[in-house]
């Protein structure tokens, strides 16, 4: 329990940190600061090395095939946990070695173009949050599951809901955060390289995500496939049933 609730804490202060990263906010290194001078081809190199490690690190993790060989050795309860805390390091390096890019890819200097993109941004965080606790937080980030062990209980999972925005799009979470990487009314080429290689990964982790999804839940996620978009709220036209006149 003490285990779940260390690394949950890590994953809180990594998560507030990236708001301030990506917005330029409060903490000391940034998308657009930090004490290290580095030439622009190796800021480059550097920041693609840290991406893809993010990126791998991931991925890999969540794949049922890893989780099924990672929980002979780390217990089935703090797999989860684990997972957090690895992802969570994953991103602490990134922001302890990212080289920013300075050159201006565009600038709003107009105060309501300005307000619109940072209110949209701080948009995008409240819809990875709040997302995150429509389909429960605390089992998400482990914590549910190192509670029902510390309670000696079986640990069952959560199921298939689709509430609120999950009744929009099928992963608000990503669309949170695309809009929290994107809306900034200051883009330098730094802050494009990590907004182009996030979004980037999103695409491509969630094939990957949906095909574990469609094994696990079967013809209800494939139903849920055919009726609501991936990223974009946009209604999705229904096909008529050919059995129909």
């Amino acid at each position: 329990m003490l285990y779940g609730l260390i690394c949950y804490a890590v994953f809180l202060v990594t998560f507030l940190y990236t708001i301030g990263f990506v917005g330029n906010l409060v903490v000391p290194r940034t998308v657009d600061y930090s004490p290290y001078a580095t030439a622009t081809a190796r800021a480059y190199l550097v920041n693609a090395l840290l991406l893809t490690v993010f990126a791998v690190q991931h991925s890999v993790m969540a794949r049922p095939g890893f989780k099924r060989w990672w929980t002979r050795i780390v217990p089935q309860p703090i797999e989860r946990s684990t997972y957090v805390l690895f992802a969570s390091l994953a991103l602490i390096l990134l922001f302890w070695q990212w080289r920013p890019i300075a050159a201006p890819v565009w600038t709003v200097d107009n105060a309501a173009g300005r307000g619109v993109l940072l209110a949209l941004s701080w948009l995008g965080w409240a819809v990875v949050l709040f997302s995150t606790f429509l389909i429960n937080h605390f089992d998400l980030f482990g914590l549910r599951q190192v509670f029902l062990h510390w309670k000696n209980k079986e640990y069952t999972p959560v199921g298939f809901r689709a509430l609120a925005l999950y009744k929009l799009v099928r992963h608000p979470i990503m669309l949170g955060f695309i809009i929290a990487f994107w809306a900034t009314p200051r883009m330098s080429a730094g802050h494009l390289l990590f907004a182009i290689a996030t979004t980037a990964y999103i695409l491509v982790a969630l094939q990957l995500e949906e095909r574990d999804l469609v094994k696990y839940f079967g013809e209800t996620y494939e139903r849920y496939q055919k009726r609501v978009s991936m990223l974009l709220p946009i209604p999705k036209m229904r096909k008529p049933d050919p059995g129909q006149p």
